[in-house]
């Protein structure tokens, strides 16, 4: 069963409309997280807001929202007035245009949401939008307003469902320009690349997500864990940083030794275990055969 929707409303295709849900892509529910508590009672902390100048607890009726013109120089914007240019969702996805999926720098991706037919009656015309987008190979440009903003969602097939994902405005990106002008271009001799390459094509891979690994999440509940079950912590040495390779063509050369290295020891270990099955397989068939001889 398919978690309450994050937002319903309509997905327009010029005359073509139908209802849709969407769902948030990501979650982060599963990520360890800590509250702030009073070590000496164990109860959980609540936060106050403090005066910067004065050092006053202010209360909720006096919060309110302030925009920085200069140092220390606000002007107040009143709940009303913030409501009265809010967006008011007209609960449409309205579609704007298709351009091809290699256009779009990601960069501008920001968060992904599941779009979903809202009910059978929504089916055909979903299933007609998303199978003409699958022939195009191309990603629909639409209007979608989210939380009283508007934002360019860029939409695709996927499965059986539509990818929603909502991007960037320019003004969001920064210029690369500014990190990457002081990088100099040094002249790097042919063998270098070279073996760089070679070291490129010893770690080809394909992309499979199930790989990745959040090794921190894990130390995290392995911690939490022996701390809850009230089990001593031994904190680790802290590891010697390895000295800097001054010879960029002695770490290349180092590089595919290690992964030569580590693909002989593979092999090496594969055949031992080849070994042990077999002596494994035969010393189990051996009484049977005793037992047939018999």
């Amino acid at each position: 069963m398919a978690p309450r929707a994050y937002w319903k409303g309509t997905l327009k295709l010029s005359l073509v409309s139908c209802p849709v849900v969407l769902y948030p892509a990501t979650t982060a529910a599963e990520k360890t997280r800590f509250h702030m508590i009073n070590r000496e009672t164990g109860n959980r902390l609540k936060q106050q807001m403090i005066d910067s100048e004065t050092g006053d607890v202010v209360e909720s009726d006096q919060k309110g929202r302030g925009y920085e013109l200069r140092k220390g120089k606000y002007v107040e914007v009143e709940p009303e007035e913030l409501e009265a240019v809010q967006i008011e969702s007209n609960h449409a996805i309205d579609i704007e245009s298709f351009v091809p999926r290699e256009e779009i720098d990601k960069r501008y991706l920001n968060h992904p949401y599941y779009i979903a037919p809202d009910g059978k009656a929504a089916i055909d015309a979903f299933a007609v939008i998303r199978d003409a987008m699958k022939d195009e190979e191309r990603v629909a440009l639409a209007k979608i307003v989210l939380t009283n903003r508007e934002h360019v969602m860029a939409i695709e097939p996927l499965g059986k469902g539509l990818l929603g994902t909502t991007l960037r405005y320019p003004y969001e990106l920064r210029d690369e320009d500014q990190f990457f002008e002081d990088i100099k271009s040094p002249k790097i001799t042919k063998d270098m690349v070279e073996l760089a390459g070679h070291i490129l094509h010893t770690k080809a891979a394909h992309f499979d997500p199930s790989e990745f690994k959040d090794e921190y999440e894990n130390a995290l509940k392995a911690l939490v864990k022996r701390k809850a079950s009230g089990k001593t912590i031994e904190l680790p040495e802290p590891e010697e940083r390895p000295s800097n390779v001054v010879s960029l063509m002695d770490a290349l050369k180092q590089s595919l030794k290690g992964r030569g290295r580590k693909k002989t020891a593979a092999k090496s270990h594969a055949r031992r275990a080849t070994g042990r099955q077999r002596a494994a397989r035969k010393t189990h068939r051996s009484p049977a055969r005793h037992r047939k001889a018999g």
